[in-house]
């Protein structure tokens, strides 16, 4: 669709009109019927075409199309927690400011998750900052501590100098549209920093990383369960760590997920590692 798109812009833009018909005289339910089968940068770039596309590209028809299925639940989930006109919101919208809405990273349960839709599939991708996860001895700081950093949605991350028992658990609530989900854990050997306005890693404290591998768990509500493993390697650089993967059938009701990454081999020390969030997004 993208080289197709890009010659019809063109042609649209540059090839003189008929003075007896053009583009400007197409119905707009005609003119949405084509628009539908864009993406919704695509959709953005032809309301520039003329009225006929103006009009058609704000069609709640064309924007319900890029939305996911329960996409009403997807949006009281999120906006669940502010005040009470939200319950009378989605009747006020319309389609395109709800996908608007949603395509944003909102907030929710505290600033602990943040929740938008991806824009190839539509579905909603969820974020879990480090601050919503329980992990062992986080509050001990002589082996963990809090980093203020850009490189996060979150604002900080969790950096971990020195332990013997490491262990990451989490869960999360939430009305998945149908499809396959895939989990993540975004994670960094090494501390983030800057030094003359540029970004660096201090490698100071890697180590134990190598001797055993870390193990990577999910189980939902439904029964469905993945087991992972791999050695953490790649420092300097942030890097998604696949935990499992998971298919939602039924999207009338939330599904619960819960997580957990742990290397409890208490024969060494590991250290030097970033955990900023878990990450679930569509495949």
């Amino acid at each position: 669709m993208g080289s197709g798109f890009s010659s019809f812009l063109a042609i649209s833009s540059t090839s003189p009109v008929s003075q007896e018909t053009g583009l400007g005289d197409l119905p707009e339910s005609v003119v949405g019927s084509v628009l539908v089968h864009l993406n919704p940068q695509e959709i953005c770039r032809v309301a520039s075409i003329n009225r006929a596309f103006r009009g058609a590209s704000s069609a709640d028809f064309v924007w319900e199309s890029k939305l996911p299925e329960n996409y009403c639940s997807v949006f009281k989930w999120i906006f669940k927690n502010n005040d009470d006109k939200n319950d009378n919101i989605l009747v006020d919208l319309c389609k395109k400011d709800v996908y608007a809405r949603l395509s944003r990273a909102n907030s929710i349960d505290g600033d602990t998750k943040k929740v938008w839709l991806h824009k190839g599939t539509g579905k909603p991708c969820v974020s879990i900052s480090f601050s919503g996860l329980s992990i062992t001895g986080i509050d001990d700081r002589r082996y963990w501590s809090r980093i203020s950093t850009e490189e996060s949605r979150f604002g900080y991350v969790a950096y971990l100098q020195q332990t013997w028992w490491f262990e990451v658990d989490g869960e999360v609530e939430f009305p998945f549209p149908v499809g396959t989900y895939s989990l993540y854990f975004r994670l960094q050997l090494g501390r983030p920093g800057k030094q003359f306005g540029r970004r660096v890693c201090n490698r100071e404290h890697i180590h134990g990383w190598d001797i055993k591998p870390v193990r990577f768990q999910l189980a939902t509500s439904d029964g469905q369960q993945a087991i992972s493993q791999c050695y953490l390697t790649k420092p300097g650089a942030w890097n998604l760590y696949h935990a499992g993967s998971f298919v939602v059938e039924d999207s009338k009701s939330p599904m619960k997920v819960k997580f957990s990454m742990m290397q409890i081999d208490c024969t060494h020390t590991k250290g030097g590692l970033c955990v900023d969030s878990v990450l679930i997004c569509p495949k």
